[in-house]
C-alpha cells in the first residue's frame, strides 16, 4: 500500500521524472517535441549536396536464392524515415518514408555523443580546455572526496571512467531513464560515484557524455554549448535548417549532451563529411586535423578498445566508423570509398546496419 501511494503521490507532480516516465514511456522518434530545447540557426552560407542526375537503387541479395529486392523497397520494411547515400559531395540515394521529407527533423539520440566530441576539440583548440589528460575534476570541484581524481578527460572520451552508470532505457528508476526523463542534469553528474578504477574497464554508457558536457558547460564561461556548437561547427559548415539541442529544463537548462540533438538527414551528412575531409570544410580548418585523427582511430591507451574511440564506433572495415543512436540513427563514413551514409527510424528495423553500410560502401568504391 505504501508503494502505490507513492507511486500516486508522484505520478500527481508534473515535475516528477517517473511521470515523464510513464507517461513517454520509451524513447521515440518524436522526443525532440516533448522536451524543452535551445535553438540552432541554419547557416547564413549553407552548404548543399550535389543531387545525381543518375541516382542508384541498389539490389539486396540476402542469400543464394534469394531474388533480390530493391534497397528502397528494403527500407520500407525496417522503420526507416531517411536513407541517404552520398559519394564524392553527390547525393546517389535519397528516400524518405512515413510522411518524412528532406526538411523533416529527427532526434539524433546518442549521435549527439560525437558532436560532443567534437565540441571537446574544438574547447581544446580554443584553450578552453587544456588537453585530454587533464583531470575531470578540474572542472568539477564537487567531485572532490568521491575517488574520482584520477577520471580524465580522455577515459571520459574512451568509456573508461570507471563512473557507476545504469544504461538500461526501459528501468525507471536507472540513471539512464533519469537523465533522459529528468530536470537537473548538473546534480546528477555531481553526485557520480566510481565503480571501477579509471582505465580499468570499458563499458559504454550515457552518463559519460553527460560528464563532457557539464566540462564544456563549465569550461565555456558563461556561453552555452549550444551556442558553441552554433559557432564553432553549425554556421561553419552551412547547415541548411534550423535545428535545436534538448535541455533539461526551461530555466538554465543544460543540454542533454548524451543525446538529444534535433536535425535533418542532409546537416546530419554535413558532420560526417566534415569528418570525412579531416576537419576541413572548403578549404578553412574547421575541426584540428590531429583532433579528427585521434577520434576515428582507435587506440588502447586509458584502457580504450578497438571498436570505439572518443564517442565514435569503428565500422568494420578499418577506417570507417560511425555514430550511433538508438531506435537506429546512423552516420556512417567511409574515407577510403568517399561515402556517407545517413540512416533515420523509428526502430532498428532488426537489420544489421553496419554490415549493411559496408556493402553498400565497398559496391561504391568500385565506381570511378
Amino acid at each position: 500500500m505504501r508503494i502505490l501511494l507513492l507511486v500516486i503521490f508522484c505520478l500527481s507532480l508534473i515535475g516528477c521524472t517517473l511521470t515523464r516516465f510513464v507517461v513517454y514511456n520509451f524513447a521515440d522518434i518524436r522526443d525532440h517535441k516533448k522536451f524543452p530545447s535551445r535553438p540552432l540557426k541554419a547557416s547564413p552560407e549553407p552548404f548543399h549536396f550535389v543531387t545525381s542526375p543518375n541516382p542508384i537503387n541498389p539490389t539486396m541479395h540476402f542469400s543464394d536464392s534469394d531474388p533480390g529486392t530493391k534497397l528502397a523497397d528494403y527500407l520500407k520494411k525496417t522503420k526507416t524515415v531517411a536513407f541517404l547515400i552520398i559519394r564524392r559531395d553527390t547525393v546517389l540515394f535519397e528516400h524518405y518514408y512515413s510522411g518524412y521529407n528532406k526538411e523533416s527533423v529527427v532526434p539524433s539520440f546518442s549521435m549527439a555523443k560525437s558532436f560532443t566530441s567534437a565540441l571537446i576539440g574544438s574547447a581544446i583548440a580554443d584553450g578552453f580546455i587544456k588537453s585530454v589528460d587533464e583531470p575531470a575534476i578540474n572542472y568539477l570541484p564537487e567531485w572532490k572526496g568521491r575517488n574520482l581524481d584520477g577520471v580524465t578527460i580522455r577515459h571520459i572520451l574512451q568509456m573508461t571512467s570507471g563512473i557507476r552508470f545504469n544504461e538500461s532505457y526501459v528501468n525507471p528508476f536507472g540513471h539512464a531513464a533519469k537523465f533522459y526523463y529528468g530536470r537537473n542534469l548538473r546534480k546528477y553528474v555531481a553526485k557520480m560515484k566510481p565503480e571501477t578504477a579509471p582505465g580499468t574497464k570499458w563499458e559504454y554508457h550515457s552518463g559519460n557524455t553527460q560528464v563532457l558536457g557539464l566540462i564544456l558547460e563549465r569550461a565555456l564561461k558563461g556561453k552555452t554549448v549550444t551556442e558553441y556548437l552554433q559557432e564553432k561547427i553549425w554556421s561553419p559548415i552551412g547547415m541548411e535548417r534550423d535545428a535545436s539541442w534538448s535541455i533539461d529544463k526551461k530555466n538554465n537548462g543544460m543540454e542533454k549532451t548524451f543525446c538529444c540533438l534535433n536535425a535533418t538527414a542532409h546537416d546530419y551528412a554535413k558532420f560526417g563529411r566534415l569528418y570525412l575531409n579531416k576537419g576541413n570544410w572548403n578549404g578553412k580548418q574547421v575541426l584540428p586535423e590531429n583532433w579528427v585523427a585521434q577520434s576515428v582511430n582507435p587506440d588502447k591507451s586509458a584502457g580504450g578498445k578497438p571498436w570505439y574511440q572518443f564517442q565514435f564506433w569503428m565500422a568494420r572495415s578499418s577506417g570507417d566508423y560511425i555514430a550511433e543512436g538508438i531506435l537506429g540513427q546512423f552516420i556512417f563514413v567511409s574515407p577510403a570509398n568517399q561515402t556517407i551514409i545517413v540512416r533515420l527510424g523509428k526502430s532498428e528495423g532488426d537489420v544489421q546496419w553496419a554490415g549493411l553500410f559496408d556493402s553498400l560502401a565497398k559496391s561504391l568504391g568500385k565506381m570511378p
